[in-house]
Parts: C-alpha cells; sequence; structure tokens
C-alpha cells in the first residue's frame, strides 16, 4: 500500500475544509462548482487557488467566498498561514489584498462598500433554508403526509439523510432551533408557520429553490465555457450536485 506523505494528507484536510465554504447565491460547496483549481501545502503554509465562471462575477459574492475560503482553511490542523488567490477577476488584487490584511469589505473596496456583508450572507442563508425546508417537507409528503399535517411536523419526523442534516445545517447557520422537537415549518425568525399560509410557504420554497438550481446550471456552464480545459468544470457542468445531496 502506498503511504501518504504528509504533505499530501494536509492538502487533503485542506480540500475537505474548502468544502464548508459556499458559493453563496448558489448554496452550493466551491469545490464541487469547480471553483477551486489548486491547493498546495508546505511546511504549514497553505496556497489555494480560486476562479469563477466570469471576469465580472459580483465582487462581495467573490469576497466571501475568498474570506470564508482563508478561515476554513486557517481553522485546519498544523496550517499556520494561508493564501488564497483569486485568479481571473476584475477585482482580484482588492480582494486578495483584503482578505489577506484582514481588512474587511470596506476596507477592501472604501470608496464603494456601503457596509460589510453580514446582512446579504444572512438574506441568502435564509434563502437557502427557505428552499431546504420545502425540499423536507416534500420528503415527508412522499412518505404519506399532508399539506395539512405539516404544521405538527418535527425535525425528529423527518427521516435520516441528507434532506435532513441540509435542513439542520442551514437552520444551524440561521440562528433556529435544530433539536428533534423543532417544528419543520417556520419563518425567518423561528415562528412556526400557520396552517392557512402553510401552502404560500411551500410554494415560495419551491421558487426559491428552482432559482438557486437554474443559477447553479447557468454557472457551471459558464465556468465550463470559459476555462474548456477543466475536466472539473465540464463534469460540474454535465452531472450537477442533485438537490437532495446538498
Amino acid at each position: 500500500m502506498t503511504a501518504v506523505t504528509r504533505a499530501g494528507a494536509d492538502e487533503a484536510a485542506v480540500t475537505e475544509a474548502l468544502r464548508t465554504v459556499r458559493d453563496p447565491e448558489l448554496d452550493e460547496c466551491i469545490v464541487d462548482l469547480g471553483f477551486v483549481t489548486a491547493t498546495e501545502v508546505r511546511d504549514g503554509r497553505a496556497v489555494v487557488r480560486l476562479r469563477l465562471p466570469t471576469f465580472f462575477c459580483a465582487p462581495n459574492f467573490a469576497f466571501l467566498m475568498v474570506a470564508d475560503a482563508h478561515d476554513a482553511v486557517l481553522a485546519v490542523r498544523g496550517i499556520s498561514s494561508v493564501e488564497i488567490v483569486l485568479e481571473d477577476h476584475f477585482a482580484s488584487d482588492q480582494i486578495n489584498a483584503g482578505v489577506s490584511a484582514g481588512s474587511g469589505f470596506v476596507g477592501s473596496f472604501p470608496q464603494h462598500a456601503a457596509g460589510e456583508l453580514d446582512e446579504l450572507r444572512l438574506t441568502f442563508r435564509r434563502k437557502a433554508h427557505i428552499a431546504s425546508m420545502e425540499r423536507a417537507c416534500r420528503r415527508l409528503m412522499e412518505r404519506g403526509w399532508s399539506v395539512d399535517d405539516l404544521p405538527r411536523a418535527t425535525i425528529a419526523d423527518l427521516p435520516p439523510g441528507a434532506p435532513r442534516d441540509g435542513l439542520v445545517r442551514r437552520r444551524a447557520e440561521v440562528g433556529l432551533a435544530t433539536s428533534p422537537e423543532a417544528p419543520v415549518l417556520v419563518d425567518d425568525d423561528g415562528t412556526p408557520v400557520p396552517r392557512d399560509q402553510v401552502a404560500r410557504r411551500l410554494r415560495m420554497g419551491r421558487t426559491v429553490g428552482v432559482s438557486i438550481e437554474g443559477n447553479a446550471h447557468i454557472c457551471r456552464g459558464l465556468l465550463a465555457a470559459r476555462y474548456p480545459e477543466s475536466a472539473t468544470a465540464a463534469r460540474a457542468h454535465l452531472h450537477p450536485v442533485p438537490e437532495e445531496a446538498r
């Protein structure tokens, strides 16, 4: 059996850490999307290279991904310093320098940024939660639950698997209860959805989910078109991540 070198093990750990970083708009990890092009670890220093589907991808989304990647990799055991290099983007220099210096979005774009990106991040996390909640309810209805039954559904009622795990993760990200007895159908503040609003909430969740899936498909296609030599991009375009696995 071939031994795994220390550098190889560290790079594998870095890749796993990057799997926790998600495109805020697409709600998928940057590894599966094909945004990570290279990782290198030497003597505790990690260098990660990223690229995006277009030269003009929104700088606020790009900044969030670079900053999140930096924090995720720096948390890996044995990593003492991190450099995240965003390539082929019109704001690469500002973003790379700002994240490296810990300047925040405002410090990186002092003449353009109105504030930091916490509210933007929360908005997209809430959208991801709504879509995930609808998928979880759909799974219950596949198992015989009716729309009228859903107001009494709790997390404990969800069958084990990706939809339940995804819902719990997204609820934790927006500060909602994740205990087994917590109701599945809730508003953004955690208030249970009234019975007469259930159908409307489900329609909203499905609409948001379709939008997210459509944007992800478009981005995969743009990435594959921009970098046709990328096997990862081509595979991602041809075989998008199933919604159940998100």
